[in-house]
């Protein structure tokens, strides 16, 4: 079905982008709550992100279509880390724009920090007040972790165990061989494995 749908967007036919976008909503909202910082979201929801990611990738279809992408999936993926990166910048301002320095391997920086996203989603669980009192600390400890991590390897580990790719969607997007990622995505969860043990 998606195939279809996809074929007929690409001879022009803009109706069917609503039809896939709803496919594609769950892994764009999924994207959205791994990298969404956790410093606005008392303030932004992230089903508003993802409907300003539909408005925007809409805007932009002709984009899309005359162009050579290898998915629409891959495509929103760019249109949601652009749009991510607008909301960062609105509510956060110049700390966002420091955490957008830290180069991603594949050359594009909207998605700002990910040893940042890594640390807090793992330590999300901890809610009770004594957990949340050294909550921070210990997203502290495990960004410093990540950070010693290779910068391919983090961005594999964020991409296959949160964002949810496929190996073959993670290779596309680092420009690295399926093999190659499949091999970074084992050894990455080892790394962290001994980090969280020894935090533990």
């Amino acid at each position: 079905m998606a195939d279809d749908l996809e074929e007929r967007l690409k001879h022009g036919d803009t109706a069917a982008f609503g039809e896939l976008f709803t496919l594609h909503r769950p892994r764009i909202w999924q994207i959205v709550h791994f990298r969404l910082r956790d410093k606005i979201r008392g303030r932004v929801d992230p089903d508003d992100v993802v409907q300003e990611v539909f408005l925007e990738a809409e805007k932009r279809l002709r984009h899309y279509i005359d162009g050579d992408f290898p998915s629409l999936f891959l495509w929103l993926r760019l249109v949601t880390g652009q749009t991510l990166s607008k909301i960062h910048r609105t509510h956060l301002g110049t700390e966002s724009r420091n955490a957008s320095r830290e180069a991603a391997p594949a050359g594009n920086n909207v998605w700002g920090n990910t040893s940042l996203c890594l640390s807090q989603r793992f330590i999300a669980h901890m809610t009770s007040p004594s957990q949340a009192a050294v909550r921070g600390e210990l997203i502290d400890e495990v960004r410093r972790a990540l950070a010693n991590m290779n910068d391919i390897d983090r961005e594999v580990l964020a991409l296959r165990h949160f964002e949810e790719l496929t190996n073959q969607e993670v290779a596309i997007e680092l420009n690295i061989k399926p093999k190659a990622a499949s091999i970074r995505y084992m050894r990455a969860l080892e790394r962290l494995r001994v980090v969280l043990e020894a935090l533990s």
